[in-house]
């Protein structure tokens, strides 16, 4: 493609752009890719890797306390915050090693410069011009951090994993799965935490039933919950926060974490010099195709806001790739996407809740196993799971499965291939159950 320093060049090096990138390169393009930060994007820098780790670490919290049940003496727990931070920082620097190799040995040439449009094939890549025949444009999402007083003092999920040491209370502002997932760990480290949601509802898109059975032994482990609250004004004090709300007394705290969303990064990016459109959410305005309103620029990811979940932006990148380099056109599937909260204890889920089943499909059948878990019952502990499948009564097909325990999300990733498939609960009933497992619980439902 002559008359261009690249076939292609990519903004942002997280997950979605290094795919695209490697996929493109592989089918014979001259790619360029910037990334201002650091490779590997929100998931492996700090987001889903560095936090998922965090989850293992306070997870031995209850796991040394089980151990005594099972024979196992334990003379002291001890927790070393640092050692854990610094081992978590520590994998990050090795993937994002692993992430610049994958670049490397593809021979993609990587600007570590942030990226803004010139015209709709030029860029400004850290004052160098540089121009590319096709632009993808996958700069991710960031923390929301709401527009009001003191809210500077407060801290996001960029900033968690590099704590100089734990706070003894923490606030954490929100109710989604950042809120929940950090609510959960930062409790297991001993830390005095409440969360403060401005509705009625934590985990508000997920089936009722699992998000109310989090609420329940999220409490029953010490976890404060303020409902109906909405933030006023955050003051600094000698001995820490001052956190002012439209409903009832001040909260004195430590430490404030904003976990109240994420907003896609499109800012300074010059969007308006390529002429590339926004959707009304604020998020670069994508086809089926990942093509925005710009013929040669395409969009994939958070930046996008379709489904913000790094397997997500990584699809995407892969179609756009294949489809305009390497003439294998495809696009992402978004039905029966699988999710997972990891909470304390994990919820996983995939196809429709109850409440939607039940809309689009008129007549369901919902089947539940309320359980609690074998080592639960040796350890002493009262928490219970509970599975939940959902089936189309017309056709006997699983149209959804939601479940909070132990593993959860692990157990959820082999039901998601069924439920993609179409299968049926027929077929469920008769596969043989192994035992003695949690995941039996599936197909032992009548």
């Amino acid at each position: 493609m002559s008359g261009y320093d690249h076939d292609l060049f990519v903004i942002g090096a997280g997950s979605g752009g290094v795919r695209a990138s490697r996929i493109a390169a592989g089918h014979g393009a001259n790619v360029g890719v910037a990334e201002e930060f650091r490779v590997g994007g929100t998931c492996v820098i700090r987001g889903c890797v560095p936090k998922k780790l965090l989850v293992y670490g306070a997870h031995f919290a209850e796991d040394l306390v089980d151990a005594k049940r099972f024979g196992w003496q334990i003379d002291s727990r001890q927790f070393a915050w640092p050692v854990l931070r610094d081992n978590v920082l520590a994998e990050v620097d090795r993937l994002n090693g692993i992430y610049h190799e994958t670049l490397e040995n593809h021979k993609v040439k990587l600007y570590p410069s942030r990226a803004t449009f010139i015209d709709a094939h030029t860029l400004d890549v850290g004052g160098e011009r540089v121009t590319a025949r096709h632009i993808l444009v996958a700069t991710g999402a960031r923390p929301l951090v709401p527009d009001l007083p003191g809210a500077e003092f407060g801290i996001t999920s960029n900033e968690v994993f590099h704590l100089e040491a734990l706070p003894k209370r923490l606030v954490i502002a929100g109710g989604g799965y950042i809120a929940n997932e950090f609510a959960g760990v930062f409790n297991e480290f001993g830390v005095d935490v409440t969360l403060i949601n401005r509705s009625a509802d934590i985990l508000r898109s997920w089936d009722p039933a699992l998000r109310d059975r989090l609420l329940q032994i999220s409490l029953a482990k010490g976890i404060n919950f303020k409902f109906n609250c909405s933030f006023e004004r955050i003051e600094k004090t000698d001995a820490g926060l001052r956190i002012h709300l439209k409903e009832g007394d001040p909260i004195e705290t430590d430490m404030l974490l904003w976990a109240v969303g994420r907003r896609p990064n499109v800012e300074g990016l010059g969007l308006d010099a390529a002429g590339v459109a926004l959707n009304e959410m604020g998020a670069i305005a994508v086809n089926e195709d990942s093509a925005t309103n710009v013929d040669n620029i395409h969009a994939v990811g958070d930046v996008t806001d379709r489904i913000q979940l790094t397997p997500i932006a990584i699809r995407e990148g892969h179609a756009f790739a294949d489809s305009i380099f390497g003439n294998k056109p495809w696009r992402v599937d978004y039905n029966c996407v699988p999710s997972a909260v990891f909470s304390n204890p994990p919820l996983g889920s995939v196809g429709m809740t109850e409440a939607q089943a039940r809309n689009k499909l008129g007549q369901v059948k919902v089947f539940t196993s309320d359980f609690r878990p074998m080592r639960n019952v040796l350890a002493g502990r009262n928490e219970r799971a509970l599975y939940k499948l959902i089936v189309d009564a017309s056709t006997d097909r699983v149209v959804g499965a939601h479940m909070i325990g132990p593993d959860a999300p692990e157990v959820l990733q082999a039901v998601a291939i069924a439920i993609k498939a179409g299968l049926t609960k027929a077929q469920f009933d008769d596969t043989v159950a192994l035992h003695p497992t949690m995941s039996e619980e599936l197909v032992l439902m009548r």
